[in-house]
C-alpha cells in the first residue's frame, strides 16, 4: 500500500504534488519523493520520513517544472532503507521516472531476465525498479527519437504480458508526458481528473479520488484494469486498453482499512461501504445475541468509526468516543517492527475513563491482523474500569498473507492463523469476539457497484487471483517479511542512511 500521484500542469506543479502526497499520507509513512520535469531536465527529492519532513523550502524551490510525479511509501517486503524511496529513475530511453503501488509476484524471474538477457543494471531489491526497467525496455524497442502515444501504449501492453501481480503506476517520460496504468485485474486503485488552469487544462493521477477533490480537480474516471491513460506534456489526453484479458477485481481491504472514507474507488463510496459493514455486523450480533447486554459502542480510531456509528444505532445503544488518539503517531498497522507496534499503542491512544467504568463495552475495529493492538486496547479498557469488554471486527478473520502490496505479515504472525474464534478471543483477552462474515463484507462493497462481481479477498480465503502464488512463493515471502529479518536489515542499514540519502536524493 502506497500513495502515487502524477500531474501535468500549466504552471509549476511542485506545491500541488506536495499537497496531494499529504492527502495520501495515510497510504504510506515510511518515505516520500517527488520528481519534476523542467524543459527535459529532472529535479528530484526523496528520503525516509513523512511528507512534511522530507520536503523543506530549499527542496521545493528546486522542484521546478510543469510536470511531475510523487510517491509516499510504506515497506512491504525488504528493508525501509531510504534507497528504496520512490520514484525510481532510469535514463534510457528518454529518461523515465516511475512510482508504483502494489507488488509483482514474479519479480524474481523478471529480475533474472533483465540482468542476464537484457543486460540492465538494477540497483535495489525493489520490485518497483524491476517494473520500471520492464517498461523502459518495452518502450525502447520502438527505437524512435520522439515516442508517440501508440508507442507508450505498446510498451504498457508489453508490461502486462510480462508482469504478474498488482500494480498501479504513474510514469513520467522526460519531455513527453505522464502515463498512468493498472494491472489487468485492477487490484490497486488509480483515478484521474482535470481542472482548468490559468493557461489550459491540467490533469492529475492519484491513488484515491480524495486527492482530486481537495485540489479542485473534477474526477474523470478510474483507470480501468489493463488500461493506460497518457497525458502529453502539452496537455493532450490519450487512452487505450492495453491488455488482452481484463477483469475488475479490486482489493476489498481498501474499503476495510486502506482508503480514506471520503474516497470513491471503482465507483464505490468507501464511506457507504463502511456504513454497510456496520449494518451487517449489527445484524449478526442481534442474531447471535438478541438479548445482548452491551451498554456502549466505542470505535478504535479512526477507520472503524463509520461502521461503529451505524452499528450502535442499529443495536439501540450509545455510541461514544472513549479512546482519544494522538494525531502525531503513525498508523500502527504500517509500523515495520512488532516491538514498535507494541510500544506505540499506548502512546497513540488514551482512554476516557468515564465512558468505560462499570459498563459493558463493545469495542469496534476495522480488522484484526496480528492482535497486538486490540489486546492492548482491551487491557486499557479493563484498566479504565470496564465491566465486560466485547470486541467486534468489521472484517472477517485475516488468515493468509497478502501478496499484492499490503504488508500482511508471516502467516505465523497472524493471530487468526490455525486458531478458532474462541482461542483468538482468549488470546486478546475479550469477553466475546465477533467477526464480520465474508459474504456480508463482499455484499457491502458490491452494493456500491453491482457491475463488480469479484473482489480480491485473498487475505481471508487464500485464493490468489493471479494464479501464480504457491506454497514455495509464500514460504519465500514469509522469510522476507518476518519481523526479525526486517529488524536485522534495519539495524545493518542504520549507520548508512545518511550516506544513502546524500547519494540518491538530489538529481537535477
Amino acid at each position: 500500500m502506497c500513495g502515487i500521484v502524477g500531474l501535468v500542469g500549466t504552471e509549476e506543479v511542485n506545491q500541488a504534488l506536495y499537497d496531494a502526497l499529504t492527502i495520501l499520507q495515510h497510504r504510506g509513512q515510511d518515505a516520500a519523493g517527488i520528481v519534476t520535469c523542467e524543459d527535459g531536465r529532472l529535479h528530484q527529492r526523496k528520503a525516509n520520513g513523512l511528507v512534511r519532513d522530507v520536503f523543506r523550502t530549499r527542496h521545493m524551490q528546486n522542484l521546478r517544472g510543469r510536470m511531475g510525479i510523487g510517491h509516499c511509501r510504506y515497506p512491504t517486503a525488504g528493508s525501509s532503507s531510504s534507497e528504496l524511496a520512490q520514484p525510481f529513475y532510469v535514463n534510457s530511453p528518454y529518461g523515465i521516472s516511475l512510482a508504483h503501488n502494489g507488488n509483482l509476484t514474479n519479480a524474481g524471474a523478471l529480475r533474472e531476465r533483465l540482468v542476464n538477457e537484457d543486460l540492465r543494471h538494477l540497483n535495489t531489491d525493489s520490485d518497483s525498479e524491476v517494473l520500471l526497467n520492464v517498461f523502459a525496455k518495452e518502450l525502447q524497442a520502438e527505437y524512435r527519437v520522439q515516442p508517440t502515444p501508440d508507442d507508450v501504449f505498446r510498451a504498457v501492453h508489453g508490461v502486462h504480458e510480462l508482469c504478474r501481480g498488482a500494480y498501479a503506476v504513474v510514469a513520467m517520460i522526460a519531455h513527453h508526458g505522464i502515463v498512468g496504468f493498472r494491472d489487468p485485474n485492477g487490484i490497486r486503485p488509480l483515478v484521474y481528473g482535470k481542472r482548468e488552469g490559468k493557461n489550459g487544462t491540467e490533469y492529475l493521477f492519484a491513488s484515491e479520488s480524495v486527492a482530486l477533490n481537495v485540489l479542485g480537480f473534477e474526477l474523470i474516471d478510474d483507470v480501468a484494469p489493463g488500461e493506460a491513460v497518457f497525458i502529453s506534456a502539452d496537455g493532450k489526453l490519450y487512452q487505450q486498453q492495453c491488455a488482452d484479458r481484463t477483469t475488475l477485481t479490486p482489493c476489498i481491504f481498501e474499503h476495510v482499512y486502506l482508503a480514506r472514507p471520503d474516497s470513491i474507488i471503482d465507483g464505490i463510496s468507501v464511506y457507504k461501504a463502511r456504513l454497510r459493514q456496520g449494518e451487517k455486523l449489527a445484524a449478526k450480533i442481534l442474531a447471535l445475541r438478541p438479548d445482548h447486554d452491551i451498554d456502549v459502542v466505542i470505535p478504535i480510531p479512526d477507520t472503524s468509526r463509520v461502521a461503529a456509528q451505524v452499528l450502535a444505532y442499529d443495536l439501540g445503544v450509545k455510541f461514544r468516543e472513549g479512546l482519544m488518539k494522538n494525531r502525531y503517531i503513525g498508523r500502527t498497522f504500517i509500523m515495520p517492527g512488532q516491538q514498535e507496534r507494541r510500544k506505540s499503542v499506548r502512546q497513540k491512544l488514551n482512554t476516557i475513563e468515564l465512558e468505560f467504568r462499570g459498563k459493558n463495552v463493545l469495542l469496534v475495529d476495522d480488522s484484526i491482523v496480528r492482535g497486538t493492538t486490540c489486546k492492548q486496547i482491551i487491557q486499557m479498557a479493563r484498566d479504565a474500569g470496564a465491566n465486560k469488554v466485547y470486541f467486534a471486527s468489521a472484517a472477517p478473520a485475516v488468515v493468509h498473507p497478502n501478496v499484492y502490496g499490503i504488508d500482511m505479515p508471516s502467516v505465523h504472525e497472524l493471530i487468526a492463523y490455525d486458531r478458532t474464534e474462541e482461542e483468538i478471543c482468549e488470546l486478546i483477552g475479550a469477553d466475546w469476539l465477533v467477526y464480520q462474515d465474508l459474504e456480508d463484507l463482499v455484499e457491502c462493497s458490491k452494493e456500491g457497484n453491482p457491475e463488480i462481481t469479484q473482489f480480491d479477498c485473498s487475505v481471508f480465503t487464500g485464493e490468489y487471483l493471479t494464479g501464480d502464488v504457491d506454497d514455495v512463493y509464500l514460504q519465500r515471502l514469509e522469510s522476507e517479511r518476518a519481523d526479525a529479518v526486517k529488524e536485522k536489515k534495519r539495524e545493518q542499514l542504520d549507520g548508512d542512511d545518511d550516506h544513502v540519502i546524500g547519494l540518491h536524493n538530489e538529481v537535477s
